[in-house]
């Protein structure tokens, strides 16, 4: 059987980036379809934390590292491990990635399918607000790197980091990163429960000069208490408009 000339630009990028560091691979196709399932590392995958104090990391617990499912569920499955603890009443925890050889200063269109786990059950009561459904999931794409800067205009009302993009705060989306879903596991148990959400209504982004782009995907907190999530397996196409 013949496969079309899209079609086999679509299975070799996603051949490509689960067997390469970096994931695209192929020259400018029409679409590219990218999955990471962190089986061997995080395939270079960066995670950071913004919304806290300057120099609060071991007090809020900051954390980011390559690990494996919780039990109970597969534990021989990669996942990348974030966790925080919100005394700020407002921390963002938040993974990167930056995708190249896309056609330069081109409008794509970004979508994204994201399966993490997740111990809190639904209609949960917390400190501040509820563990699972005032934990917002975001998403979204920027021809900037994503990254934490300190806050020169006291937006926070003390001396912290904020993000140099537009991700919006706790339960609102920005013009970079929208609201795809929340923490709670959709069950009625506190056990770790593998989740999907999925956003097709991304903002296009443009690619700069060199034909990249950064993919950011993150937990905004209304919780004032430890969260933690793993993020299993992120499935992503990007189609030029």
């Amino acid at each position: 059987m013949r496969l079309s000339a899209a079609v086999f630009l679509s299975l070799s990028t996603i051949l490509c980036s689960s067997c390469r560091e970096d994931a695209t691979g192929i020259s400018n196709p029409e679409v590219v379809e990218l999955i990471f399932d962190f089986q061997n590392n995080a395939q270079s995958w960066e995670g950071d934390f913004a919304d806290y104090p300057l120099g609060e990391e071991e007090f809020y617990a900051l954390s980011y590292e390559f690990s494996y499912l919780p039990s109970p569920l597969d534990t021989r499955k990669g996942a990348l491990k974030q966790s925080g603890n919100n005394h700020s009443d407002d921390l963002f925890m938040f993974i990167r990635r930056q995708i190249k050889d896309l056609d330069p200063n081109t409008d794509y269109k970004v979508s994204f399918e994201i399966e993490f786990a997740t111990d809190v059950a639904d209609d949960m009561v917390g400190v501040g607000g509820s563990p699972g459904e005032d934990v917002a999931i975001k998403a979204g794409a920027t021809n900037i790197k994503p990254e934490k800067i300190v806050d020169d205009k006291n937006s926070l009302g003390y001396e912290g980091y904020i993000m140099n993009i537009d991700k919006g705060n706790q339960l609102t989306g920005g013009s970079d990163m929208i609201v795809i879903g929340d923490f709670s596991n959709d069950t009625d148990q506190n056990t770790y429960t593998l989740k999907t959400v999925i956003a097709d209504d991304i903002p296009l982004v443009t690619t700069n000069s060199l034909g990249e782009l950064w993919l950011a995907i993150g937990t905004d907190s209304g919780f004032e208490a430890t969260t933690t999530i793993y993020y299993n397996n992120i499935k992503v196409t990007l189609e030029k408009n």
